[in-house]
């Protein structure tokens, strides 16, 4: 039987794009297995999507565990990742304990973010049998210290470290690495450089693959529009008005005092 990593190289080897969307719940991981979809990740992103909070870095092992279960009872074919939160693989020995738990949990791989300073850390997850999934360019766990969504790679200095943290990420073992808000000839370069597949989100169609928040597609967060993201659906409105069409019939057929 070959290894994650091994499939996803095949699977960049035959040009095939990675289709990857968030997951949170049961149905809408079966949903999206049953479409079809490659990879379901069960992103912190949830922080903002699903618990209300203004950023990712509010997001705790257990909020993961949870949502993680929830998503892996819904799939059957797709790969299930589920990310690491902030602050629980500050160590490598960290990393190896948390991850297990989301394993446990049914994850078949985790997500960290980082590049090179990264690398020791996805080399002791891949030693232990654990896939990881990498993530370079904007660190949505940095965007306090970044103060907001900017893009990377726009210096020859910044383009140089992304390049090195792809070589480093994949050396460590990584199955494929996301690239987030990297200018899209740097997207292009790197996928070139690289043998395991690069997952753009809002770094042009050069990539491998691509990933989005599912809310983000389907119009399901209207408070909220990456400007990279076409919606392909308002699922908003249309939730909005079978609750006031509900809420008619409700009224309507209420008994008179």
């Amino acid at each position: 039987m070959i290894t994650l990593r091994e499939a996803y190289i095949q699977q960049k080897t035959a040009r095939k794009p990675v289709v990857s969307l968030t997951a949170y719940d049961y149905p809408t991981a079966r949903l999206l297995d049953e479409a079809g979809v490659d990879l379901i990740l069960v992103g912190d992103s949830l922080g903002m999507v699903v618990l209300g909070y203004p950023d990712t870095t509010s997001v705790s092992v257990a909020d993961m565990v949870h949502h993680t279960r929830a998503v892996a009872r819904g799939v059957e074919r797709a790969t299930v990742i589920a990310d690491l939160p902030k602050g629980s693989y500050d160590s490598p020995e960290d990393a190896i304990a948390n991850a297990r738990t989301l394993i446990e949990a049914g994850a078949d791989a985790v997500k960290l973010e980082g590049g090179e300073e990264q690398a020791g850390t996805i080399a002791a997850l891949h030693q232990q049998g654990i896939s990881v999934f990498a993530h370079i360019g904007m660190l949505p766990q940095h965007i306090r210290e970044e103060g907001g969504y900017k893009i990377k790679g726009r210096t020859p200095e910044q383009a140089a470290q992304l390049l090195a943290d792809a070589r480093a990420v994949e050396e460590a073992g990584a199955f494929a690495v996301v690239l987030e808000l990297v200018t899209p000839p740097l997207a292009r370069e790197i996928s070139a450089a690289i043998s395991i597949p690069t997952i753009g989100i809002g770094s042009g169609e050069g990539c491998d693959g691509q990933i989005r928040v599912l809310h983000d597609v389907i119009g399901l967060y209207p408070w909220f529009r990456p400007k990279f993201v076409e919606p392909k659906a308002d699922v908003a409105s249309v939730i909005q008005e079978a609750v006031r069409a509900y809420a008619d019939d409700v009224r309507h057929d209420a008994i008179e005092p």
